[in-house]
């Protein structure tokens, strides 16, 4: 129960509204043209597929009455577009359109751009457009979602654990795997009643309307969610038959592995493996992440489980585990190079984007727990040795070659008299526990920053929808100073927006330490929403460019007094989000 408690707190620690993965790439009419005359459809294109709403588009005239348009579809049947048909007669000005779809990796995205007819007219207030995110909604919506998490880890690996490595008193795993069960099953619910909410960046009362569970149904994730809960009922008779076995035939074998490899694609179908490019084996190779991910940290789980309960635990079972645990090392490496291949698409993009310099640090925490792992097969080996050395006594009594018996432990030296001190197999089940407690501790480090990695914008897709665009050219610019602080450290960041109209505009974001002189920062995130008009948020998507943080291709669609949201990451798991008010002109 470790992992789950530590990661728990970790993940609502860092909780915080996901970043979808799906990137506009182009619009058309373009952002911010002027046509000769009016456009019979509305097309935007994404980095990758995008799931439509009811609600997926909203147009608005230059006197801000809204124009009916047909429902949202895909263009030309690609799963990638999002388009309406307009009316005949649309008249001259500036139309404004505010959109939302939901990414294939399940989460919703938005955004809002503008066209002109005959000669740009002033967009005026107020307009109703695509609503906000709801933080709560959003906020109880990703919590569901890592306790799933969680509770897959929990309930795989558990029941792995006491299927292959044969502990001696497997009673003591039982409630880990019921409360693994139980959890899945909650979490599961929650995600399919918070769903339809989610979606639409409502409230909770609207997860309770009669249309939004059967809607949800009929979507991709609910198909998924739906599927897992069929699956966990077909588990629980699974389980409930083989209760109080402690051994298991291939049937029994072959059918958790059937159940856990279903489980696993619930969240393949309906994330980001699901589209792109290579989709086959790239659900593959999430299926095969899950899984193994599963058995290692909640065996890892399960072990210090037994390990606590059953003081005076072999090394059979430890050492079983043991090499379950480097094949399940040996898929995540593999699997993690192909998706960190998949996500990145250039060597650039390692250091250039978010999601690069993420991965980097994931390496890192990686290694730590390999390091780790190979820490705990050492205490494996000495606990297996002594338990051989203090067999020999018995051996000699009844006659055997204790030379033939200390050679084959292939430990003839180096190992201390078994029964003095930390030498006992006690002492080295001692230091088994603390090394598996490392390498828990290690583990939840690795998948926090995972979730996190899973939450930020691939690099791939950042390229794809990376857009080059001119800067308009008015001699005018905004600059904001906005003070931070994160611990005992603080600075601030200038915020400089050229020329601060109606339109495109340029970025340049630097930060200052608390000495006044320039610092660097691992990430710095810039948002823009406006509440009057239930606008946003538009993410700025300002990169590193070597000194301070820019772009060139900021639109702000409609004049007035945006909420500007700028969020400084100090550390791996240190960030502050400060928000300022910023009035935009026509």
């Amino acid at each position: 129960m470790l992992l789950g408690t530590v990661l728990v707190l970790l993940l609502l620690g860092s909780a915080g509204t996901a970043s979808a993965h799906a990137a506009l790439e182009s619009t058309t009419p373009a952002d911010g043209s002027v046509l000769k005359s009016a456009p019979r459809t509305l097309t935007l294109t994404f980095s990758e597929s995008v799931a439509l709403l009811d609600d997926s588009f909203r147009v608005y005239d230059p006197d801000n009455r809204r124009v009916k348009t047909s429902s949202a579809h895909h263009a030309k049947d690609a799963g990638d577009t999002a388009s309406v048909t307009l009316p005949a007669k649309l008249g001259t000005g500036t139309f404004t359109v505010a959109w939302r779809v939901v990414s294939a990796d399940s989460h919703p995205v938005s955004g809002a751009f503008t066209f002109s007819i005959g000669k740009p007219s002033a967009t005026t207030t107020p307009i109703s457009t695509a609503p906000n995110e709801n933080p709560l909604t959003a906020s109880l919506y990703d919590t569901a979602r890592y306790f799933a998490y969680i509770a897959a880890a929990l309930l795989i690996g558990t029941a792995t654990f006491l299927a292959l490595c044969r502990p001696p008193n497997p009673t003591v795993l039982n409630k880990p795997i019921l409360t693994g069960w139980w959890t899945l099953l909650a979490s599961t619910l929650a995600l399919l009643i918070l769903r339809a909410p989610y979606e639409a960046g409502t409230g909770l009362a609207t997860a309770f309307e009669p249309s939004a569970l059967p809607k949800t149904l009929t979507t991709r994730p609910g198909e998924a969610l739906a599927a897992r809960l069929l699956l966990l009922t077909a588990t629980a008779f699974f389980l409930l038959r083989l209760r109080g076995r402690d051994r298991f035939g291939r049937i029994a074998l072959g059918t958790g592995a059937a159940l856990a490899v279903g489980l696993a694609l619930t969240w393949a179908s309906a994330e980001h493996a699901s589209a792109g490019i290579q989709v086959p084996v790239a659900m593959t190779s999430a299926v095969l992440h899950l899984l193994a991910m599963s058995v290692w940290l909640g065996g890892l789980t399960a072990l210090l489980t037994v390990l606590y309960r059953s003081p005076d635990l072999d090394a059979a079972p430890v050492a079983r585990f043991s090499r379950l645990a480097f094949i399940s090392v040996t898929v995540l490496v593999v699997t993690g190079v192909y998706q960190s291949w998949r996500g990145l698409g250039s060597w650039n993009a390692l250091t250039g984007t978010s999601y690069g310099r993420i991965l980097l640090v994931k390496l890192g925490a990686v290694v730590l727990l390999l390091a780790a792992a190979g820490w705990s097969r050492q205490w494996t080996a000495r606990l297996a040795g002594a338990e051989v050395q203090l067999s020999v006594p018995e051996l000699v009594r009844t006659g055997a070659d204790t030379t033939t018996t200390k050679a084959s432990t292939g430990d003839d030296e180096g190992l201390p008299d078994p029964g003095a001190g930390d030498g006992s197999p006690e002492g080295y089940r001692r230091g088994l526990r603390r090394s598996v407690l490392l390498e828990v501790a290690v583990g939840v480090t690795v998948l926090v920053i995972t979730t996190l990695l899973t939450n930020t914008l691939p690099g791939r897709a950042a390229a794809e929808a990376q857009q080059t665009a001119t800067p308009a050219g008015i001699p005018a610019a905004s600059v904001t100073m906005v003070p931070f602080r994160v611990g005992n450290a603080g600075g601030k960041v200038q915020i400089t927006l050229d020329p601060g109209r109606v339109g495109l505009n340029s970025v340049e974001a630097v930060v200052y330490g608390p000495d006044g002189g320039f610092a660097t920062v691992p990430e710095l995130r810039l948002s823009f929403t406006l509440p009057a008009q239930k606008i946003g948020p538009l993410d700025a998507n300002i990169k590193d460019e070597g000194g301070y943080w820019g772009t060139n291709s900021l639109n702000i669609p409609i004049a007035g007094t945006w909420t500007m949201k700028v969020t400084v990451r100090t550390s791996d798991i240190d960030q502050v989000s400060v928000e300022r008010q910023v009035r935009i002109v026509r």
